[in-house]
């Protein structure tokens, strides 16, 4: 059997990882314990603000400041963490698509039609009910909030509830929710932009150009990419457009591959070397072999995946989730065409546009094309994309300021354990 010779080169067959143990059954691993610690932050969160809402405020208002020569980037803590901290987060979605797309579950392309035929329906579907909920109201700028799934918290769930769940279900939850954060992004991009200045998006797309240059010449030097992304960064910051954006295309650009034979064998002589003689730089060297000889995709992965779960995205949460809860004020959340177009949106959009486009697939292609689990499966993963916490409180920052913004915060909580 020979190597394969191109990263992308797909795969006959079933991978075969060490211990049973896949890089996406890893990874979903992550996410539930990852889930558990974001539920965490969230209680902390509404337990904080509703017992000392200005020392809330006063900390995540806190501004901080970054200047080198005529360029810095000066915002408060929860921006910060919204807009800085979280393109790492997407970073790490992006790294795991690309890596089940080169050599994962979706190495054959015919098992993206149902997940991402599901993804549009499931989020067209509560986009839908929320305009007709909010219609002739300036809240009908909110649209975007009931589109995405969160990856942890229905990951999560689905380890608690369905155990014994097919792994190509989990791979159809994980693929649905990716496609939702990528179009999800696409649209903060293009609608959710304001005031944009052309020059600094010209520079940012500049810089992007040169990422992608050097990734064609074969650049392998981390701290160079880490450097061309923040520059990218700090570009589409200025220029009005919303930079976690950057995140994502970063890790699909991350090709994933098995190990090569050289690579191994390179690995393999180092450590000969460092049996017959023992020393630091030899060590060194042996230690450098065998981290190289993984995909660049598996290194970050190994290195930002826990990072992001159990700290980038409780952070947010713990910045974000704070609303001071009252009896008058839950009275005119419940009434408000914001709370009740979330909640409409996410549990009945969802199930009804993911199951019933799935079924819709399996008509219009006779039967060609078949779901990855039973229908009873299928309607409960619709129902798991119920849960919406994350980009939706990303994009209800972006939309709504003040009341509406509490509002639109009280729906996602409550659809999300509804859900």
């Amino acid at each position: 059997m020979t190597e394969p010779d191109r990263p992308g080169q797909a795969l006959a067959g079933r991978t075969p990882w060490p211990g049973g143990r896949s890089p996406l059954r890893e990874f979903l691993r992550t996410e539930t314990g990852g889930a558990a610690v974001l539920l965490a932050a969230t209680a902390a969160a509404l337990i904080w603000v509703n017992v000392a809402a200005a020392s809330y405020e006063t900390v995540w208002g806190t501004e901080l400041s970054i200047e080198i020569g005529r360029w810095g980037v000066a915002q408060n803590l929860r921006e910060w963490v919204t807009g800085g901290l979280m393109a790492f987060f997407f970073f790490v979605v992006g790294l795991e698509a690309r890596r089940e797309f080169d050599i994962g579950e979706l190495r054959e392309r015919r098992r993206l039609t149902i997940p991402v035929v599901a993804c549009l329906a499931g989020m067209t579907a509560p986009v839908l009910i929320y305009l007709a909920v909010n219609a002739g109201e300036p809240s009908a700028r909110g649209w975007g909030i009931t589109m995405s799934t969160d990856t942890a918290f229905a990951l999560g769930v689905l380890a608690i509830v369905g155990p014994r769940f097919p792994e190509r279900l989990r791979t159809f939850i994980l693929t649905l929710t990716v496609v939702d954060d990528f179009v999800a992004l696409a649209v903060i991009a293009v609608f959710y932009s304001k005031d944009i200045a052309w020059g600094a998006l010209g520079a940012g797309l500049g810089i992007f150009a040169v990422i992608l240059a050097v990734r064609a010449a074969g650049m392998r030097s981390g701290l160079v990419y880490a450097t061309l992304g923040f520059a990218t960064w700090v570009a589409l910051f200025h220029s009005g457009i919303d930079p976690i954006v950057i995140g994502l295309a970063m890790g699909l650009l991350t090709y994933a591959r098995p190990a090569a034979r050289s690579d191994l064998e390179r690995a393999t002589d180092l450590f000969r070397l460092f049996r017959e003689q023992p020393t630091p730089e030899l060590a060194r060297k042996a230690q450098v072999g065998v981290w190289y000889a993984i995909s660049p995709n598996d290194r970050l992965q190994q290195i930002f995946h826990p990072w992001t779960s159990y700290l980038v995205v409780p952070l947010f949460a713990l910045a974000n989730a704070g609303v001071e809860i009252s009896g008058d004020f839950l009275g005119r959340a419940l009434r408000s065409p914001v709370t009740l177009g979330v909640i409409a949106g996410y549990l009945l959009g969802k199930p009804v546009g993911i199951a019933g486009s799935v079924w819709l697939v399996r008509v219009v292609t006779r039967g060609r094309v078949r779901p990855p689990a039973g229908w009873d499966a299928i309607t409960g993963a619709g129902v798991l994309a119920g849960i919406g916490f994350t980009v939706p409180l990303l994009i209800a920052t972006i939309a709504f300021t003040g009341e509406r913004l509490e509002e639109a915060k009280i729906g996602i909580l409550v659809a999300a354990l509804a859900a």
